[in-house]
C-alpha cells in the first residue's frame, strides 16, 4: 500500500467539550475522547482491529497521558497537549488493513499500545496502512509517508511495515504540520533474514505543533538504519524500541534534533540484544539555542545468552546559548560478559580552539560560528543518501543559523 497525498479531509471527529486541566482522571479522560472513540468504532469492520481498538481505548481511559511522576517523562510535560480540544481528521493513508493478511494482524496483535497513554490513543484511533516488500524484491525509489495536520486537528496515522526476507527499500517518513495541531503516530517495523531497510524520519512540524511518535523495530538476520531528525514542534516526542531476534542482525540508530526558542524535544530508545552476535551503532546529536530543551535517554540490553554482542552508544549536545538545556542518560545493562560495548554523552559548547583557528584565517567570528556548528548537524544529515531530502535539511539548518555557507 502506498499512502495518499496529505490530506485534513474526511469526517471530522469532534474530540472535546471543553478544555482540560492539568490534572487528568481517567473519568475525564473518558469524557473527553468518549464520542470521536465511539465514531471511530463505528466505521471499524474488521472484527479483530476492532476489538483491539476497544482493548486500546480502555487502557487510555485508565491511564490517561502520561505525567511528570512517571519516570519516563519527568522531564516532558504534556499537559499543553491535553489542554486542547482537538477534531479528528484523516492522515491521509489507505485504510486497507481489512486485504493485509495474517502477518500484519500479527504485527498490531504485538503492538505495545500499554507503553502509555499516547500509544493507547493511537491504536484506539488508528488509520492503519500496511506496507508490505515482497520476498526478494528491490524497491528503487523511496516509499513516502507525508503528514501534516491543520490547525487545531488530530491525526492518528499507524503504519506496518514488513521487509521480507532479501528484500531491500527506502522509507521517508515526514511530518510537517503548519499549525497548533497534534500529531499522534505510530510505525511497525518487521526486517526479515537478509532483508535491508533503510529508514529516514523527518520531523518539522510547526513551532507551535505537538508531535508524539512511536516506532517498533523487529530484526532479523538483516539490517536496519535510521536517521531521525527533529526540528519542529512544540513539544515532540519519539520513542524507538529495536529488538533483535536471530543472531546476525545489524542496526544503526542515529538521530539530530536542532531547538531554538521554547522548543522541547525528548527521544527514548531502547535497543534489545536478546540474542548473540548482532550489531547496534547509535549517535544523537542535539543543537540547543534560545530557551530551547533537549532530552535523550537510550537504553542498551545485553541478555544472559547474546555473547558477541556488539553495541555502542553516544549522544553529543552543543549549546548555543546559556539559556538552552539538555538531560542526557545513555544506560547500559549487559548480562553477558562476552560482548564489546561502549556508552558516552556530552554536553559543551563550541571549542574554543576551533573558533581560533578560523578566526587567525580571517573569518568572521559570527561565519566561523555557523561553519562549526553546521559541521556538528551535518555529521548526521549527511547519512541520508536522497540527495532531495538532504539538500533540504540543509536548507532548513542554514536557515535556523540565520545563515548561508
Amino acid at each position: 500500500a502506498r499512502p495518499g497525498p496529505n490530506g485534513q479531509g474526511g469526517r471530522a471527529v469532534q474530540f472535546g467539550k471543553g478544555i482540560l486541566e492539568m490534572a487528568l482522571t481517567s473519568a475525564v479522560m473518558e469524557t473527553q475522547f468518549d464520542e470521536s472513540f465511539k465514531a471511530r468504532l463505528a466505521t471499524e469492520d474488521d472484527a479483530a482491529i476492532k476489538a483491539l481498538r476497544e482493548r486500546a481505548f480502555s487502557a487510555f481511559t485508565e491511564k490517561g497521558f502520561p505525567g511528570l511522576k512517571d519516570e519516563d517523562w519527568k522531564y516532558t510535560n504534556v499537559a499543553p497537549i491535553a489542554k486542547e480540544a482537538w477534531q479528528a481528521v484523516a492522515a491521509g493513508i489507505e485504510l486497507d488493513h481489512e486485504d493485509a493478511g495474517v502477518r500484519a494482524h500479527e504485527q498490531l496483535e504485538r503492538f505495545r499500545f500499554d507503553r502509555n497513554g499516547f500509544t493507547a490513543l493511537n491504536l484506539a484511533m488508528a488509520e492503519i496502512a500496511v506496507i508490505k516488500i515482497a520476498k526478494d524484491t528491490v524497491v528503487d525509489e523511496p516509499i513516502e509517508l507525508n503528514f501534516a495536520a491543520a490547525e487545531g486537528t488530530a491525526i492518528f496515522p499507524h503504519v506496518v511495515v514488513i521487509a521480507e526476507s532479501g528484500s531491500k527499500a527506502t522509507i521517508v517518513e515526514s511530518y510537517s504540520s503548519e499549525a497548533r495541531s497534534f500529531t499522534n503516530a505510530a510505525v511497525q517495523i518487521l526486517v526479515e533474514d537478509n532483508a535491508k531497510l533503510t529508514h529516514y524520519r523527518v520531523q518539522k512540524d510547526s513551532a507551535e505543533a505537538f508531535n508524539y511518535g512511536v516506532t517498533e523495530v523487529t530484526l532479523g538476520k538483516g539490517s536496519y538504519d535510521s536517521t531521525n531528525i527533529s526540528l519542529g514542534g512544540a513539544i515532540s516526542r519519539h520513542d524507538i524500541e529495536l529488538k533483535f531476534t536471530a543472531e546476525g542482525g545489524e542496526a544503526w540508530v542515529d538521530g539530530l534534533y536542532m531547538l531554538d526558542g521554547e522548543q522541547h524535544s525528548d527521544t527514548h530508545s531502547s535497543i534489545d540484544h536478546a540474542v548473540p552476535n548482532c550489531v547496534s551503532h547509535q549517535t544523537y546529536k542535539g543543537v540547543l539555542n534560545g530557551r530551547s530543551r533537549g532530552v535523550f535517554n537510550g537504553k542498551v540490553f545485553v541478555r544472559e545468552n547474546a555473547s558477541g554482542t556488539d553495541a555502542q552508544q553516544q549522544n553529543k549536545n552543543l549549546l548555543l546559548s546559556n539559556d538552552a538545556r539538555v538531560d542526557t542518560k545513555p544506560q547500559l545493562e549487559i548480562f553477558n560478559d562476552d560482548v564489546k560495548c561502549s556508552h558516552g554523552a556530552t554536553v559543551g559548547q563550541l571549542e574554543d580552539e576551533e573558533m581560533f583557528y578560523l578566526l587567525t584565517r580571517g573569518l568572521p567570528e559570527p561565519l566561523a560560528r555557523n561553519l562549526l556548528t553546521y559541521g556538528f548537524a551535518e555529521e548526521v544529515i549527511n547519512k541520508i543518501e536522497i540527495e532531495a531530502i538532504k539538500n533540504d535539511l540543509d536548507a532548513v539548518v542554514l536557515n535556523r543559523l540565520h545563515a548561508e555557507i
